[in-house]
């Protein structure tokens, strides 16, 4: 008997994906497009350490013949309740992936292999997965060639485990910080953002061909799209989008994704235009496909096909809606479940169907999993170092006045507040349970030999208990200088109350952000604030160092510390990259990715608004507190005039101090003469310069037709 041309590793792939798609029956076609189960509960390990597959997959891939997709196989968190000893780690990940996959080939009768589908937030949620500072960090490092070194690592570390595709946010623009998942976004700006978009799809794909190589994985870009402009900065609240603001804000991003070849978007749980994403033909058909010639996949967010039937009624007209709509891949739904009834009825074709599945088979096709279905068994290098680099890159200086870097000859160091002494505020939501990582008192322990190192936390993380502030005052006035570590946590524990889709129902007392925490103040919590107030009383110099998944409003540390800083949420060992900034063993080479505001009553506060002739407010400045692009190093820079050369705008600049350094060169462009409300400023390009004391180099910042447009 002939070989199935769709069995034929030398035939295009789009004959074998035509010829697979005649050779399936209706039920194996709707089989493809499911991603019911939670991976978690495909497996049970026994107590000698074996994993065992579990009667809900085999009940799941018996019903569709198969399994088109599997999420979260090695996702570990507080919402699934896998740790360490109860879930696939480093040395067995692998393993069970390729069990399942055998299991999934048995069930299938062409043969048709499945998707393991995992969360790469900020690194693989997974156990030993390399956790990388959260995006906000990211953002802050305006530094694209890093992250896409980051992101080829992480697209490693994936395959090598067992898993295909990375669900990566990348899409969403920060416009309210009391948002939770602010933490998520590259910052505020659509061209800083455009810029990582496209070095995660760089560094994840690889370079645009037919196939993925074995240690990189293709992509589902998060979310499309304008989630970021939650009414409210409330999770999942409706937008007020118009059709500019959605194509000048939230969309470049998006758009620059799917020219560097993003294999998939996600779609979004907010409407546009009063229609939810995940049934909005407009957008996903319309723009995506249409216009902008996307051939990718379409998966939606998790559960968002089943909310449609809000609007249509019924969990089986809502399957159809979505499909029509253009989305080709579920996740967790029932809705989809219903794809034959709805063929049968008449509500879907069976081509609308047929073309969502090639998308899939597409995808299956270029990962080559029909000639190699199993793991690739690629040593991966430890994430460590590349981790603290990019936290290191990230962290920000915002205000300095002289404290730091720690003046040589310093004898004791008080290292203060509930954000000192832990990992677990450093790690943003989204992150796999941790063995190791360095907290700031441990590095500068380490780092400070022969420095007294003393510690008190001072308070909690939220509310007003104060009983522990006087331990911390009587360190701080002993000590030659305080450093004070404050900010919020998106830290979940297994007493955490979660949502179907894993979104924090009733956050604990210490958890400030990440989905489904979002804040109406920006304020620190009020002990965090009189810790503030009575550390700086005693006259002790004192940096205040911010962990943070949004920028907090502090103009009290503004006003009161001799140095401000904010390193995010920088990871594990993001003790050590913010240590090694303190003591001058690095610069800080941070700059703003979003505009930290004063206070929460005076948002928006995002520098490229419209150049309207609004004023301030009587009660108090509607400036930011610190600006988007802001931050400060160790050293000064001089710039010469800037000089225009046909496409490229050319600089010099020099360092005038007397420690390297790096500089940010920023080009943006004031908008004349336009027919509409023109924004203030817009960022249209940028350029990192690394100078060592007395050096000039030139930036030369080339624009492209489109950034050149007004």
């Amino acid at each position: 008997m002939p070989t199935p041309l769709y069995q034929d590793p030398t035939a295009p792939t789009e004959s074998r994906v035509a010829d697979l798609l005649s050779r399936m029956t209706l039920r194996e076609k709707v089989g493809q497009l499911n991603q019911r189960m939670y991976g978690w509960d495909a497996y049970d390990r026994a107590p000698d350490g074996e994993f065992v597959l579990t009667e809900a997959l085999d009940e799941e891939t018996t019903r569709w013949e198969g399994l088109g997709a599997l999420y979260g196989l090695m996702r570990a968190d507080a919402w699934s309740g896998v740790a360490h000893g109860t879930g696939p780690d480093r040395a067995t990940s692998a393993d069970l992936a390729d069990r399942v996959q055998r299991h999934v080939l048995a069930k299938s009768r062409l043969g048709i292999p499945v998707l393991f589908v995992e969360e790469v937030p900020h690194g693989l949620m997974a156990l030993d997965g390399t956790v990388l500072p959260v995006n906000l960090g990211v953002g802050a490092t305006w530094d694209p060639e890093l992250y896409e070194r980051a992101a080829a690592h992480a697209a490693a570390e994936l395959r090598s485990r067992g898993g295909h595709i990375a669900l990566v946010s990348a899409l969403d623009i920060a416009r309210d910080p009391r948002w939770g998942r602010t933490e998520e976004c590259f910052g505020e700006d659509p061209h800083l953002a455009a810029r990582l978009t496209e070095a995660l799809v760089h560094g994840m794909q690889g370079a645009p061909g037919e196939r993925f190589a074995a240690d990189k994985a293709p992509v589902v870009l998060k979310h499309f799209a304008g989630q970021g402009a939650t009414t409210g900065g409330r999770n999942s609240a409706e937008t007020e989008l118009g059709p500019r603001e959605l194509h000048e804000i939230h969309l470049p991003a998006a758009r620059a994704g799917v020219r560097a070849g993003a294999a998939a978007v996600m779609s979004a749980y907010n409407e546009v235009d009063g229609l939810p994403c995940t049934g909005n033909k407009a957008l996903l058909t319309g723009l995506l496909r249409d216009r902008w010639g996307f051939e990718g996949l379409v998966m939606a967010d998790g559960l968002a096909v089943d909310r449609l039937a809000r609007i249509t009624g019924d969990k089986l007209t809502a399957g159809a809606l979505a499909l029509n709509a253009g989305v080709d891949l579920s996740l967790w739904d029932e809705g989809f479940t219903h794809l034959e009834a709805a063929v049968e009825r008449g509500l879907v074709t069976e081509a609308t169907l047929d073309s969502a599945v090639a998308r899939v088979l597409r995808l299956k096709f270029r990962l080559g999993l029909f000639e190699d279905p199993f793991t690739p068994r690629r040593p991966v290098p430890d994430g460590r170092a590349l981790s603290t680099e990019v936290a290191r890159a990230g962290v920000t200086l915002l205000r300095n006045d002289g404290v730091l870097p720690v003046p040589p000859g310093t004898r004791r160091i008080a290292v203060l507040g509930p954000h000192a002494a832990t990992t677990a505020h450093q790690l943003g939501d989204y992150t796999a349970p941790q063995r190791t990582g360095a907290t700031v008192l441990d590095a500068l322990r380490r780092l400070a030999p022969g420095t007294d190192v003393r510690h008190a936390k001072g308070c909690a993380l939220t509310g007003d208990d104060r009983t522990g502030i006087p331990e911390a005052v009587a360190a701080a006035a002993a000590s030659d200088l305080a450093v004070l570590c404050l900010g919020g946590s998106s830290a979940r524990t297994p007493d955490t109350e979660f949502d179907a889709n894993g979104a924090a129902l009733s956050p604990r007392d210490d958890m400030t952000c990440g989905e489904g925490a979002d804040l109406a103040d920006l304020r620190l919590g009020p002990a965090q604030r009189a810790l503030l107030e009575a550390v700086t009383a005693t006259g002790t110099p004192t940096a205040v160092v911010l962990v943070q998944g949004r920028p907090h409003a502090v103009p009290e540390a503004a006003e009161r510390a001799g140095a401000l800083l904010t390193a995010w949420y920088p990871g594990p060992w993001g003790g050590d990259a913010i240590a090694e900034i303190l003591l001058g063993h690095a610069g800080p080479r941070g700059r703003l990715p979003l505009s930290v505001p004063r206070s929460a009553a005076q948002l928006p506060v995002y520098y490229n608004h419209k150049e309207t002739e609004y004023g301030g407010y009587v009660d108090q400045d509607a400036e930011p507190l610190f600006p988007f692009g802001h931050g400060l190093a160790y050293t000064t820079f001089a710039f010469g005039a800037p000089r225009l050369d046909g496409t490229a705008v050319h600089t010099d600049v020099t360092n005038t101090g007397s420690r390297p350094g790096r500089c940010v060169v920023q080009l943006y462009i004031r908008p004349l003469r336009t027919p509409v409300w023109p924004r203030t400023l817009e960022l249209r390009a940028f350029q990192g310069l690394e100078l060592a004391p007395g050096e000039t180099r030139t930036a030369v910042i080339r624009l492209g037709a489109d950034q050149l447009k007004l």
